[in-house]
């Protein structure tokens, strides 16, 4: 699977996305569907998870704080009262998932913003780049 991540394209990989060394998100389609499924873990800047999504389902959602609206093609999740995005995921082809925006603290408390031109962790940046996965997780930070 290739995934992009604000304009950065990372091709032949198993739809793991390490975020500062860390598996963070996952994403896949469903084998009979083709649905988007997403796996992801959300901390505060202290580490401490505040919600989880397995499947595309929330599992868990500390004070209800967190909304997930989904369709076949896409998943978003953001903050119930402010309506900040924490992540926007849509299938862009067969083969291609986008997370073209969001913004998110990783396990490590730094926080990730992806914008539709680049993935941002405090000043390391990146825009523009393709890489080759080999088949393996897409690492960030």
């Amino acid at each position: 699977m290739d995934i992009e991540i604000g304009s950065n394209l990372y091709r032949n990989s198993n739809g793991t996305i390490e975020v500062e060394g860390v598996p963070q998100i996952y994403v896949a389609r469903h084998p009979s569907t083709g649905g988007l499924l997403v796996n992801f873990a959300l901390f505060d800047v202290d580490g401490r998870m505040l919600a989880k999504v397995v499947d595309s389902t929330m599992m868990f959602n500390e004070r209800r704080a967190y909304e997930l609206t989904k369709t076949n093609q896409s998943v978003a999740m953001k903050e119930a009262e402010s309506g900040k995005i924490l992540f926007h995921f849509e299938v862009k082809a067969s083969d291609i998932v986008s997370f073209s925006r969001g913004e998110f603290h990783t396990m490590k408390g730094r926080l990730l913003r992806v914008s539709p031109t680049e993935w941002k962790i405090d000043k390391q940046q990146t825009s523009g780049l393709t890489q080759d996965a080999d088949g393996g997780a897409v690492s960030i930070g």
